[in-house]
């Protein structure tokens, strides 16, 4: 098991990166070759998937909640890899966590709008990302004369959780969304659900060569690296370069002959592990031992908490 360094040892950076559910996989898939040497914790919270049609107050709630396990654990940084957390939670727990660095996801209107030619642009998000007011601040700061399409694609984030990355529901459910925005003459896609970057091929049939769709993950990786140096963290190359005596291992499931060897990715949800860990070959390109943790209640007074805030690891 992963955790931090103990006083009086190399200071060793460690990522948590956390989402509603498969969504962040698509910022780690993003992580891992911008630093390879780093381990991480992934914690999926599909116990509460998806975040996008629940309040604000609950998804800070939980975004709290799973801050504090991963501190717990050691993480030195820590990824928010859900828009919806992000517009929900980011500046919450920047408060209440004033010396932890974050990175959290922000759509990506700003590039879209120095790119586009036609000046109109698609946005595909869930509630929470639209209704919260980082997506309106940077509405407000980029997108001027710039007209947004914004469409919150219902169901998209069940089918992706489920695997279903290329059935005719889900391109049914893309091309609702899709072909309006192309009717008003749309030439770029901003993907504002870290979901939604593993359906790109179906997106990018549905559209045609001359839209562009902007993934915001390879950005929120080069952050993180960023945010390490800063932090003056020891950050190997791989994890051959790391010494011994630091939490860095070689994932024994990537080969010798392989480009980059990578080091370990602790992978926890809150739903079914066994279900996740299906889905990490064809979403992340690797394979992983997923562990269950459980909310549970707290003790004392519950009036004072109105959502699950204690995370377990369950043996």
């Amino acid at each position: 098991m992963m955790g931090g360094s103990q006083p009086g040892e190399a200071s060793w950076p460690l990522i948590g990166v956390f989402d509603s559910g498969v969504g962040g996989l698509s910022v780690l898939r993003a992580i891992r070759p911008q630093l390879p040497g780093v381990p991480v914790i992934f914690l999926a919270d599909q116990a509460h998937v998806p975040y996008g049609p629940r309040s604000l107050e609950q998804v800070r709630g939980f975004s709290e909640a799973i801050t504090r396990y991963l501190l717990g654990r050691g993480c030195t940084l820590i990824v928010v890899a859900c828009n919806a957390a992000s517009a929900a939670a980011l500046h919450h727990l920047r408060q209440v966590f004033p010396g932890v660095p974050f990175v959290g996801m922000e759509p990506a209107v700003k590039p879209a709008a120095e790119h586009t030619r036609s000046g109109v642009v698609g946005v595909l998000a869930t509630p929470a990302t639209f209704q919260g007011a980082l997506y309106a601040s940077v509405v407000a700061r980029f997108a001027d004369g710039v007209t947004l399409l914004p469409h919150t694609c219902p169901g998209l984030v069940t089918q992706i959780e489920a695997g279903q990355l290329d059935t005719p529901q889900t391109r049914s459910i893309l091309e609702e969304a899709l072909h309006p925005m192309l009717a008003q003459g749309i030439d770029t896609v901003v993907l504002g659900c870290t979901h939604y970057p593993f359906v790109i091929p179906l997106i990018q049939q549905i559209v045609g060569p001359q839209v562009r769709v902007i993934d915001p993950a390879p950005a929120v990786a080069r952050q993180v690296g960023r945010l390490l140096e800063a932090q003056g963290l020891k950050i190997p190359l791989s994890p051959e370069s790391s010494i011994a005596g630091s939490p860095f291992s070689v994932d024994p499931g990537s080969a010798t002959d392989q480009p980059l060897a990578f080091a370990r990715v602790e992978f926890l949800t809150t739903g079914d592990a066994a279900s996740l860990q299906s889905l990490l070959p064809r979403l992340v390109g690797e394979e992983g031992e997923v562990r269950s943790l459980r909310w549970g209640e707290p003790t004392g007074d519950t009036v004072l908490h109105q959502f699950p805030c204690y995370l377990f690891l369950q043996q």
